[in-house]
């Protein structure tokens, strides 16, 4: 049975769902889309509860949870046949930042699973449903928002496509685009706000040096002749200047799980295949001397784009967050024509260097995850979608924690993290533009205003997932594991506003706090810096973090989130490369920083590259720490330098944290 259940629909597997019975997906096997006719309901339900959480994220699975714990009627609307989300739905290499941050059901769900990362998909969903059935949740799959009804600043019954409807005293908007709320006429945001909108510094347009291309190359389809026209994938459109607003949002991918096994699905050639739109690819592959350019990750599990070209479909997403169902089903399907595409490309298209298409053919779909759509993913990676406006907006001020939310209902932890938004011509080069990486000090708190709306545009109404926050901000708090967080919160305020006969604006916040902690949430940082200090003494100069290099194998991320280590294991098979972005050619002092420890390796090799000088070093990662100098201003650096750790045949831990390029006068 446990084989089945992983192999169908999770409410079709009856025997072991009986509570989730009512809740059997309407149609057969749609494939692999994001909307597709569903029959109208004979006879039309009116759904009746006490909290309606609309959305199957991790966010809404956890708002229904709490609210049946609570002992509230919760009833969970899906708008298509899973639940989970993208942790269902292929990001099982969780992004978390700190692992002591992560409290309540969120805990519950990894305990379950039995790892907070490297999970397989089916793992993930087969958790939610376990705690759905656990606490008697009805889940309605396959129905689609159509309208929002209220009576003054409440809303009394929201509508579907399939003619059912839904009653309830509180609601949860735990979608990714925030479609209640929007209906429901609740002020948002899509998009990048100017730096001076909240007083930011890293918001709006960004030019910087992650996820981009190291080398340079010509945008025009006859090279060098802008009358030519640009390469397919390239924005003719003017970039903005730094720290401007715009409504670009972030670039989506399907985070595919990978698997070099002799059973693994070789990689779909998609209909409608057009090489074209991988020329851009092709030129910068062909443009690299030094390294293969593969365009994404490989590795077994779930694979993340890299570098400058690469599964991130930059630019065509920017109608999905206010788009009506036709028009997501048009992008959905234009995201998978592109990145099957360039799996297929990379794979085989003659004119791919020989050993870039040898590296990509080990790989293919993990066979068994997601048969229902033959082994690719069923969920688009909306990691953006819009952002409601209401009476506290969370920024980079919190994230930093120079402001700290009098009203915590949980914690984040992770990087400020935007993946691109644009493509671009400058100089007349391609650049990328959007990619923003900056890590936070410490875990830091997320305000109770922040998931309500203004009391007067409605009173009953909680989002857990597309909270009032500004894009960059968003960038750290969008991790599934926040999500689950604040829908446990949000469902412990929605209890406690029907138990009190009041608005979710006026619940009284220390008795939420005191049940919330109770429930094993943790609202505060107590434990200090996250980040051993390391004095940086060091002169300024160029620097690359971990989040900006390029890996291969399956490196893991410290609890602490501020570097990464092999765990000791799989050694030969795992590297990372730091490339960093010179101003010019000439000598430097190579600075790279790590945390001794007792358990690290004492020769860690370490290989510099140039095209006009190599150097093989090893390093003590055991007996010193901190900036050490690994170059003593000898070593001739410039545009296509590279430095990259290996783990081959080393003796214990290796970590990867952070390298620094000083100039030499």
């Amino acid at each position: 049975m446990k084989k089945l259940f992983r192999f169908l629909p999770a409410a079709l597997c009856l025997p072991l769902l009986p509570l989730l019975l009512s809740a059997a997906p309407a149609t057969p096997n749609p494939g692999l889309k994001y909307y597709y006719p569903v029959p109208a309901a004979d006879p039309a339900l009116t759904i009746e509860a006490d909290i309606c959480v609309y959305g199957g994220t991790p966010g809404g699975v956890a708002a229904a949870v709490q609210s049946a714990r609570m002992g509230k009627k919760a009833v969970l609307i899906v708008f298509r046949r899973h639940v989970g989300g993208m942790t269902s739905g292929g990001l099982t290499a969780t992004d978390i930042g700190n692992r002591k941050a992560i409290g309540g059901f969120a805990n519950e769900v990894y305990a379950h699973i039995g790892k907070t990362s490297g999970f397989k998909p089916s793992q993930a969903e087969d958790a939610f449903i376990h705690f759905l059935q656990q606490a008697g949740v009805t889940v309605y799959y396959e129905h689609r928002l159509k309208d929002v009804i209220k009576e003054g600043n409440r809303i009394t019954t929201l509508t579907f496509e399939n003619g059912n409807s839904a009653k309830a005293k509180m609601f949860v908007d735990a979608t990714y685009e925030g479609d209640l709320f929007a209906k429901a006429g609740v002020s948002f945001h899509v998009g990048r706000e100017a730096n001076a909108t909240y007083n930011e510094t890293i918001n709006g347009i960004q030019f910087r040096n992650a996820h981009n291309f190291n080398i340079p190359v010509d945008p025009y389809h006859t090279p060098g002749a802008p009358n030519s026209g640009l390469l397919p994938t390239i924005s003719s459109a003017d970039p903005g200047k730094p720290g401007e607003g715009d409504t670009k949002i972030q670039a989506y991918n399907f985070r595919f799980n990978l698997s070099n096994a002799g059973t693994r699905i070789p990689f779909p050639k998609p209909e409608g295949y057009d090489r074209n739109r991988y020329l851009v690819y092709l030129r910068y592959a062909q443009a690299s001397t030094t390294k293969p350019i593969i365009p994404f990750q490989l590795h077994n599990g779930d694979c993340n784009n890299t570098g400058g070209f690469s599964t991130d479909h930059i630019g065509a997403n920017y109608a999905w967050p206010e788009g009506d169902y036709t028009t997501r089903e048009k992008i959905f399907q234009d995201h998978v024509n592109y990145q099957q595409g360039l799996a297929w490309f990379a794979a085989h298209d003659p004119e791919v260097p020989d050993n870039i298409r040898a590296l990509v053919n080990q790989y293919g779909l993990l066979n068994g995850e997601f048969p229902e759509t033959n082994g690719w993913p069923h969920e688009l990676y909306v990691r953006e979608g819009r952002r409601m406006i209401s009476d506290y907006v969370m920024t980079e001020h919190e994230c930093t924690s120079q402001k700290i939310p009098e009203d915590p209902i949980g914690l984040a932890a992770y990087t400020m993290d935007s993946h691109n938004c644009q493509r671009v011509v400058i100089d007349g080069k391609i650049r990328n533009e959007g990619d923003v990486q900056v890590r936070v000090p410490q875990p830091y708190s997320i305000s109770y205003r922040s998931i309500i709306p203004k009391e007067a545009e409605c009173s009953n109404l909680l989002v857990s997932v597309c909270l009032s926050s500004s894009h960059i901000a968003y960038g750290s708090i969008r991790m599934e594991p926040v999500f689950m967080i604040l829908g446990q919160s949000a469902a412990t305020a929605a209890s406690m506003a029907i138990d009190e006969n009041t608005s979710v604006q006026k619940v009284a916040y220390p008795q939420l706090k005191k049940r919330l902690l109770a429930d094993s949430q943790i609202l505060t940082w107590e434990g200090g810096p996250t980040r051993t200090v390391i004095a940086d003494t060091i002169p300024k100069g160029i620097e690359v973090n971990y989040t900006q290099a390029s890996k291969t194998g399956d490196w893991i991320e410290s609890a602490s989130g501020n570097y990464l280590h092999d765990n000791d294991e799989a050694k030969g098979t795992k590297t990372i490369t730091f490339t960093p972005d010179l101003p010019a050619d000439g000598n430097y002092d190579i600075y790279l920083r790590w945390l001794k420890h007792g358990n690290r390796a004492t020769n860690v090799p370490i290989e510099l590259q140039y095209p006009n000088d190599s150097r093989s070093l090893t390093i003590n990662q055991r007996t010193q720490g901190g900036w050490i100098k690994i170059t003593n201003g000898t070593f001739k650096a410039g545009k296509q330098t590279t430095l990259t750790i290996t783990t081959k045949d080393t003796n214990g831990h290796v970590v990867a944290d952070a390298i620094r390029f000083v100039p030499v006068q």
